[in-house]
């Protein structure tokens, strides 16, 4: 069974940064497509950014382009979210999954941005 742990975030003001890390355990991680998605108070989850397996290619949506860069390190079976010049509405609870099927989604880890 995969278990995805994410980790990273954090209360941080406008303008900071933050890199989230999401651990995947018990499954074959190299040809995940994986994203990030997040969850703002009183929305739905929506995807932020996703990375192929085949070429590493990466999608972001339109709000985070030039400010967040999503990796993945194989090896570690992990995948990452650095963020950069972090805006209010950012403010959500973050969580990492595969992009086809997702597995059962983790806790998230929350990040807090201040204005």
């Amino acid at each position: 069974q995969v278990q995805l742990v994410e980790s990273g975030g954090g209360l941080v003001q406008a303008g900071g940064s933050l890199r989230l890390s999401c651990a995947c355990s018990g499954g074959t991680f190299s040809v995940y497509h994986m994203g990030w998605f997040r969850r703002a108070p009183g929305k739905e989850r929506e995807l932020v950014a996703a990375i192929t397996w085949t070429d590493g290619k990466p999608y972001y949506v339109d709000s985070v382009k030039g400010r967040f860069t999503i990796s993945r390190d194989d090896d570690k079976q992990a995948v990452y979210l650095q963020m950069n010049n972090l805006k209010p509405e950012d403010t959500a609870v973050y969580y990492c999954n595969r992009l086809t099927i997702p597995f059962d989604w983790g806790q998230g880890t929350q990040v807090t941005v201040s204005s």
